[in-house]
This record gives structure tokens, C-alpha cells and sequence, in this order.
């Protein structure tokens, strides 16, 4: 397998970092809108606001959570971290996914009927209990998404719990059939 060199490694490093930051200011801004989305005063605005906020999750929420998985299994690949060396890599690997397919099996569509039923409805929606529904589930999931990416970060700088006590196997004497 080959490792990456100090200077490739580091590249790698900064675009990793660079992902999971603009994941996470995203997301702090996405908490901030889905606030101001509780008082709105028309059905326009309503629907602008939701319309933002499901271009912020499509075009740079779901394209930077991705690209800081992927770079995050090439430094565990390409390093000498690896997946399962270390307690935090592995915590880090099992939250990032958990967020991931949170954020596309609940909050990604909540957003998308949030903003369907907005641009149907106007002012209406806020009516419409599916769509409170949607806009409170978005603020409480979003409050959450954020802070678990919080924590991810936090692991990544601290790496709080050290590495794993592999047993390494006994090599077997083959035997020969002589």
C-alpha cells in the first residue's frame, strides 16, 4: 500500500479540514435561517427563505459532507492512521456516517417538503401540520447535526483515546505434505 508523502499528506489534511469546516458553518447558518423562518410575515419570503435553505443543503451541505468522507477514508488509507488503529478514527468514521444518512434519510427531505409545500402554499403552510412538522423537525435535527459535527471536530483535534491493542496473530508453520 503506498503512504503519502509528508507534503501530499498534508494537502490531503487541509482539504479534509477545509470540507468538515465549510459542512459545519453551513449548517450554523442553515440553524440561524430555519430561526428567522419562524416568523416570517409573507408567503413570498417564506418561500424564499426555504428555497435558500434547501440550495444551501443540495449544493453545499450534501457535496462538502461527502468530500469530507472521502478524504477522510483516503487519509486512513493512504496514512499511517488507518480505519481502525485509533478509538477516535473509528468514532470519527461512525458519527460522519450516521450524520450523513441522518441528513438524507430525514433532514434533506423535511427541507425539500418544507420548500414544496412553501412555494404551494405561501403563508398558508404555515397552517399546513405537515409543514410545521417539517420546520421544527429541520431546526431540532439541525441543532443536533451541528453540534455531533462540533464534537467530530473536537475529536480530530484532540484525539482523545489513543490506539487500539491489536493482538497480532501467531504465524501458523504450514505444513508439508512430504
Amino acid at each position: 500500500m503506498n503512504k503519502l508523502s509528508v507534503k501530499q499528506k498534508n494537502w490531503l489534511l487541509t482539504f479534509h479540514v477545509a470540507f468538515g469546516g465549510i459542512w459545519f458553518g453551513t449548517a450554523l447558518c442553515m440553524i440561524a435561517i430555519a430561526l428567522s423562518n419562524r416568523n416570517t410575515p409573507s408567503g413570498d419570503e417564506l418561500y424564499a427563505v426555504n428555497a435558500v435553505m434547501k440550495l444551501l443543503d443540495d449544493f453545499v451541505i450534501i457535496p462538502s459532507a461527502t468530500l469530507s468522507l472521502i478524504t477522510g477514508g483516503l487519509l486512513c488509507w493512504l496514512t499511517i492512521w488507518g480505519f481502525f488503529k485509533h478509538y477516535w478514527v473509528i468514532v470519527k468514521w461512525i458519527a460522519t456516517v450516521t450524520l450523513i444518512v441522518t441528513g438524507t434519510i430525514w433532514l434533506g427531505p423535511w427541507t425539500n417538503a418544507m420548500t414544496a409545500i412553501s412555494n404551494a402554499e405561501r403563508l398558508q403552510a404555515l397552517q399546513n401540520p405537515l409543514y410545521v412538522f417539517d420546520q421544527k423537525a429541520v431546526l431540532v435535527g439541525a441543532i443536533i447535526q451541528t453540534s455531533c459535527l462540533l464534537v467530530i471536530i473536537g475529536i480530530s483535534v484532540l484525539k482523545p483515546w489513543g490506539r487500539r491493542k491489536i493482538k497480532k496473530q501467531k504465524k501458523q508453520p504450514v505444513a508439508s505434505n512430504s
